[in-house]
């Protein structure tokens, strides 16, 4: 059974104190406790700081482009259904360019597994506004403040029927373990935003600012209820819940895909005469 050890990839160049080391070391620790080895999954990111966690822990992965994580993540998923496909982006990268690719993921509930590192800011680029960048926040690209809304993601997932809808802190290690399983075992598609302090650029959404807000929501609420769940998500402000929000068990998309239902394209045999016989269809 693998250890920590086992999973120890290149060594982080994130700034001292970012909450992605928070988070690396909780993702770890999931994986112990799940007994997934580093070669029984995959881990799929694109641009940015939270782009780098594969890096920094062994496994499969496919570094690709700003915001195309899901439908990478998702072409390997139909490619081998029977391999865990784990997909991490920062707030920027998923909710911004790639925010058309979360919303039709959602719909499909293709069974991936996405875990947004959510620090209100696009860190790696020097700290302009990202879509969860409070409306009004001065930064070096936007001097009079941010004119757009602030993006509700939890909001927009309950309201998309997301599979699995969950809210963590990376200064909470232990309940963001907790999450990190229940959506690694969860059957559909599931998304984990991270609440994550980025020590160099933002300095309103700090530690101590999180602390001061964030509350677990206890056993009364039904993350089976889906207007309950709508409820809890749009909090934010003086208190913002943290835990799973909502959750549903409707059919993946690869139960629905006949082509793939039975078993995944890795494990078909290549015809080439096949192939032959359907080109000669066009001419």
């Amino acid at each position: 059974m693998a250890g920590l050890e086992d999973y120890k990839g290149q060594t982080p160049a994130w700034c001292p104190g970012c909450g992605n080391f928070g988070i690396l070391k909780t993702f770890k620790d999931a994986l112990v406790d799940l007994g997934i080895e580093p070669h029984q999954f995959t881990i799929v990111s694109g641009i940015g700081q939270a782009a780098k966690l594969p890096h920094y822990l062994r496994c499969n992965t496919f570094n690709g482009l700003h915001g195309r994580t899901l439908p990478v993540a998702t072409g390997i998923r139909l490619a081998n259904h029977g391999m865990p496909v784990i997909a991490v982006a920062g707030d920027g990268d998923c909710y911004g360019e790639g925010g058309n690719h979360f919303l039709h993921a959602m719909r499909r509930n293709i069974n991936v597994k996405l875990f947004v590192h959510d620090n209100q800011i696009y860190a790696l680029t020097k700290g302009q506004a990202s879509p969860t960048t409070a409306e009004g926040t001065k930064t070096k690209n936007q001097p009079f403040g941010v004119f757009s809304e602030q993006l509700n993601p939890m909001a927009l997932a309950v309201a998309m029927d997301c599979s699995f809808v969950a809210r963590g802190f990376a200064g909470d290690g232990g309940q963001l373990k907790e999450l990190i399983k229940a959506a690694l075992g969860h059957r559909g598609f599931s998304l984990v935003d991270i609440l994550q302090p980025c020590v160099t650029f933002n300095k309103i959404n700090t530690y101590e600012w999180y602390k001061q807000r964030v509350y677990n929501i206890g056993p009364d609420h039904n993350p089976n209820d889906r207007m309950a769940a709508f409820g809890r998500a749009l909090e934010w402000g003086d208190r913002i819940p943290t835990g799973v929000i909502y959750k549903n068990d409707r059919p993946i998309y690869e139960e629905r895909n006949p082509v793939v239902r039975e078993r995944p394209l890795v494990s078909m045999k290549f015809e080439k005469s096949r192939l032959e016989a359907t080109e000669k269809e066009f001419f």
